[in-house]
């Protein structure tokens, strides 16, 4: 796994036709939307960059992070909003389970998640993530209608 280089100066390079990136960060595997996810740091299909590991709050969660530096594209309103449905999706399995972390949800360029281990599978987290980035809704507003069927509304997407 390569070391991040989050905020420094270039060199950055074009990388198969996305966003440039850091060329330290041209070495890190493509995540696959349908391959299986572990801990570790991605380049997804949008040309941002994902990072999956244990939480620093909680034993009980795991770390998603969404980095589109670069890539303004990713930033829209649409999917901002989208990115915030999915987190609400997570957060409804931990209102469930009476745990609360901070931050719940960061949007912008570097969006970061919490999900509960053994509520949503991270597959599923990460495919619905990565369609997001490609324009497609369709996965976080099915998460989104299961937490709620389940728990209840969490809060209101604002």
């Amino acid at each position: 796994m390569t070391t991040e280089h989050r905020g420094l100066a270039g060199p950055y390079t074009e990388y198969d036709g996305l966003p440039v990136l850091h060329t330290t960060e041209v070495e890190l595997p493509l995540v696959h939307p349908y391959a299986p996810v572990a801990a570790g740091r991605y380049v997804t299909p949008g040309g941002g960059r994902l990072t999956v590991h244990k939480a620093e709050t909680s034993a009980a969660h795991l770390r998603v992070t969404l980095d589109h530096l670069g890539c303004h594209a990713q930033c829209t309103p649409e999917k901002d909003g989208a990115f915030k449905r999915l987190a609400l999706a997570a957060e409804g399995y931990c209102v469930h389970a009476k745990c609360r972390h901070r931050p719940a949800y960061v949007g912008g360029v570097l969006r970061s998640f919490e999900v509960r281990t053994g509520t949503i599978p991270l597959a599923a987290f990460v495919r619905a993530a990565l369609a997001v980035e490609l324009g497609d809704f369709t996965l976080v507003d099915r998460l989104l209608e299961e937490a709620e069927a389940r728990f209840g509304p969490v809060r209101p997407a604002e």
